[in-house]
């Protein structure tokens, strides 16, 4: 099937939403195709221009504090002083990145084949739904983000390489399981997307360049993109808020209630 409007906006919609709601997009977007039938040579690529778009969200809205991990850096590079705090978030990144990054490329095959499994992907919408709720009954609030427990939380990410899991669902959850407060474990979890984003989305655009794109498909990907960055920062304006007085469990049941529903459907 060819890529058109109608198609490259739903699945937009679905990936700028569900990037950042602790749903799992990969999930979302791989029932998406499955459903209505938009399975074809382009989806996992596209897959990458939506990510760009929700990348560019996540730029977008948080831009003062990515200018401030720049700044950092090039004072770093410099050898000049550096806020203690802001030195701590630019290092905990960094290497919260790395787990996701190594597995991410141990498992790239994997998630194009294995991990495109409808059952899997229920599994992982009810186990998610556990962790979470492990961590909203564990939570201490106890800590301050440190690098070391920046990693942790990256360890976390791993988990969101299979498809049902979510990424920001995890790695929030291990920021509570760490200690850390509601916010900063948010915010960590939406700063720490943007290294692993970008390389995922990069990778497959270079695999989309391979593939190669037909001349009447150029307009639906521009619009699938825009529709993936509006939606994505809404998205990220509406859990912000959201979860820094209230706790997962609406989430909890709508991916158990999900996952049954996907059972039900491909079962029968």
């Amino acid at each position: 099937m060819n890529l058109d409007f109608i198609s490259a906006g739903v699945l937009g919609l679905v990936q700028g939403l569900t990037e950042f709601l602790p749903v799992s997009s990969s999930g979302h977007l791989f029932l998406a195709q499955k459903v209505f039938g938009w399975e074809n040579g382009l989806s996992l690529s596209f897959d990458a221009i939506l990510h760009l778009a929700t990348l560019l969200a996540v730029l977008v809205f948080f831009y003062k504090d990515i200018w401030q991990l720049l700044l950092t850096a090039w004072n770093l590079l410099r050898r000049k002083i550096v806020l203690a705090e802001a030195k701590t978030l630019f290092w905990a990144i960094i290497l919260g990145s790395i787990p996701a990054g190594i597995f991410g490329l141990l498992l790239e095959s994997k998630m194009e084949t294995i991990f495109r499994n409808i059952y899997l992907v229920a599994g992982m919408l009810v186990l998610g739904s556990v962790l979470f709720y492990i961590a909203e009954k564990l939570a201490k609030n106890n800590q301050t983000l440190s690098v070391k427990n920046g990693f942790w939380i990256g360890c976390f990410q791993v988990l969101a390489l299979i498809p049902g899991m979510s990424r920001s669902g995890s790695t929030f959850s291990g920021g509570l399981l760490l200690g850390l407060s509601r916010e900063m474990s948010i915010r960590y979890s939406f700063l720490l997307s943007i290294p692993v984003i970008a390389g995922a989305g990069l990778k497959k655009l270079w695999d989309l360049h391979k593939i190669g794109i037909g001349a009447g498909e150029w307009w639906p990907i521009v619009f699938g993109f825009v529709v993936a960055s509006i939606s994505g920062y809404l998205a990220i304006s509406f859990l912000l808020k959201y979860l820094q007085t209230n706790s997962l469990n609406i989430f909890i049941w709508y991916r158990v209630a999900l996952a049954i529903l996907v059972v039900v459907y491909f079962s029968f």
